[in-house]
């Protein structure tokens, strides 16, 4: 080998060791800076007839295109489920733990506690006005809880509206970010930084909303969400959020554009096309999707649920039970049922046996056309009573053919079995009416009322039905605040030492079932109370406390799983200071040899020159 192929060498060494310099020199800069990708060089040799040589032909920068799309798949989930963990904690604090001060299964033991000290002593004057003191408890905590519930899932509103604003930021920029890879005068070292910036903004984006990046061999990105709507191609997507303003208890999402009441979240594509995310279920992940829950499933189940147990309190208090009277034609035998004072959302309980197999019916006044099985077993038959005692019997008629049903007078139904044939056996007819005044209208009694100091008679024929947002509305009847006499004088003039009342009212919130949700197959997913009111709380109570620790574990489960991810990301693309430090070593000592072979060339060249 010549001399200047020597020279050429130990030159080309240096220069490949000053760009090895200064990479490293970044790598150990940015060892503590997130989303930095370790980096080296690519070096070359170059083989001649004369000579062999190495050169650097750019960076080459640490990355994982599946490591990343898991990574940020993993990012969108915890996003996810760390919003949902967030607000059902916070909801859990609000509502308590069983058993605690406030929680709603110890307000309503001190109502069940105060009505028994009323039919011990009805006519102690400290005794009613506990039972006051904890009937207000109990209203307040609804009212409480209801309006926790509202500002919760308003707070939602302007956290999705917040979010919008910052995605249409990341994409912006990240669109920028593809735009100048595509400039090929860009340095190794300005590619390799815009590169992290866009590794950074894709994770951003993910941690709002679930997305694919597909990587592209020129350096830019696209992006498209799980279910296949695109965020970044040929253009960048925009987010919008339309508020619905305040938020109530009837403020609730609906698929059809004209009767929703919440926020409407549409994505507009470069092509002009805009999709609702929510209606058409677009929303997989990220934070907002785990809002779009919240606000419109998890917290409106809550919701619904308070509900659920404000309308039973208001009813196990106000009901007065009519028993059939014992009816017979011919060789049939049944009962008389008086459906007088039946208020819309009232309802006859029907017990009979067909083939020797037990047969139950709740037959509702609503002019909406029901016809299911309930949560509990129980059939529920929509009738309008508001059409008269002889439409009713031929619609019920209809509807149970085994069982011979007529009207006997304006306000009668008689319900009789098939007679010889002896297949079917009517057993039970009870009327469940609402009490029309706190006096003279039976022992029920409107203790808690409505707005406008209205009854509350679980109507169905409103909009919405009477039953939604009650919670929120329940409130003490101020009649009873002003003279607490009403809660045992059920008869004007009665004696104060009567505990029929007390006793009547403590048998409905022991005896008197419920069952919330409706039509199951049109509650698919949600979770249906059934028992009396001591149980339905019991069963909301021990509903919300399993769906917030199902919610905090599965968060903790994809925390754990997203630090693993990091930890192999950090391995794989981190920067090890040893090793670099090592690698420094390595580094010197080439220099070292290199600047050898120079000094060693340029001194025979001398000795070479001064010869001639």
């Amino acid at each position: 080998m010549g001399l200047t192929s020597s020279l050429t060498n130990a030159v080309s060494g240096l220069r490949v060791n000053q760009d090895s310099l200064d990479i490293l020199s970044r790598n150990i800069a940015n060892a503590g800076t997130p989303g930095y990708h370790r980096q080296a060089l690519n070096i070359v040799d170059y083989n001649s007839q004369d000579s062999s040589y190495a050169r650097s032909v750019g960076t080459q920068r640490a990355f994982n295109a599946s490591l990343q799309a898991y990574y940020t798949r993993q990012v969108s989930d915890t996003a996810n489920s760390g919003i949902q963990a967030g607000y059902l904690n916070r909801l859990q604090g609000f509502m308590g733990k069983p058993g605690t001060t406030g929680s709603l299964d110890t307000v309503f033991g001190n109502l069940q506690n105060a009505l028994q000290g009323i039919a011990t002593s009805p006519d102690d004057y400290n005794s009613r006005a506990e039972a006051v003191a904890a009937a207000q408890n109990m209203v307040e905590t609804l009212n409480r809880l209801s309006t926790t519930i509202q500002g919760m899932r308003q707070e939602t509103e302007g956290q999705i509206a917040s979010n919008v604003h910052n995605l249409n930021g990341m994409l912006n920029s990240l669109s920028e970010v593809n735009n100048r890879m595509l400039d090929l005068g860009m340095t190794d070292a300005s590619r390799t930084a815009l590169l992290d910036q866009r590794d950074r903004l894709v994770a951003s984006v993910a941690e709002m909303i679930d997305v694919r990046a597909d990587y592209r061999p020129d350096g830019t990105v696209a992006l498209m969400t799980r279910s296949g709507v695109g965020l970044i191609d040929n253009g960048v997507s925009s987010f919008k959020f339309e508020s619905a303003g305040t938020l109530s208890p009837n403020s609730q999402f609906d698929p059809d554009p004209a009767k929703t009441k919440v926020g409407k979240l549409t994505l507009t594509t470069p092509s002009g096309l805009t999709i609702d995310l929510v209606t058409q279920g677009v929303l997989q992940g990220g934070e907002l999707g785990g809002l779009v829950t919240l606000r419109d499933k998890t917290l409106v189940e809550a919701q619904e649920q308070l509900d659920e147990i404000a309308a039973s309190l208001a009813m196990a208090f106000s009901t007065n039970k009519t028993d059939g009277v014992a009816a017979t034609d011919g060789t049939a035998d049944g009962l008389d049922v008086d459906i007088s004072n039946m208020a819309p959302g009232n309802d006859v309980l029907l017990t009979y046996a067909e083939n020797g197999v037990e047969k139950r019916v709740r037959i509702v006044n609503t002019s909406q056309a029901q016809d299911y099985v309930d949560a509990s077993g129980q059939r529920v038959i929509g009738v309008d009573f508001s059409a008269g005692a002889t439409a009713v019997a031929a619609a019920l008629d209809a509807k149970l053919p085994n069982l011979d049903i007529s009207s006997t007078g304006a306000n009668n139904l008689r319900i009789l079995d098939d007679g010889a044939a002896g297949k079917t056996d009517v057993r039970t007819a009870v009327a469940r009416s609402s009490s029309t005044g706190l006096q003279g209208s039976g022992l029920g009694f409107n203790l808690f009322v409505d707005q406008g100091n209205s009854a509350f008679t679980n109507n169905l024929d409103t909009d919405p039905p009477q039953k939604q947002g009650f919670a929120a509305r329940i409130s003490i009847d101020p009649a009873i605040i002003a003279d607490n006499r009403l809660l045992v004088q059920f008869e004007v003039g009665g004696t104060l030492g009567d505990a029929d009342r007390a006793n009547y009212v403590i048998d409905q919130l022991s005896k008197m079932q419920f069952v919330s949700g409706g039509n199951p197959a049109a509650n698919s997913g949600r979770f249906q109370l059934s028992g009396n009111l001591s149980e339905l709380i019991s069963q909301v109570v021990g509903f919300q406390g399993s769906t917030i620790n199902a919610a905090i574990t599965k968060n903790d489960d994809r925390q754990l799983t997203l630090g693993t991810i990091v930890d192999q990301m950090e391995s794989d693309y981190g920067v090890n200071v040893d090793e670099e430090m090592a690698r420094l070593m390595e580094l010197q000592n080439a220099y070292a040899a290199n600047a050898r072979v120079v000094s060693v060339v340029k001194e025979l060249l001398d000795a070479l020159l001064a010869a001639t």
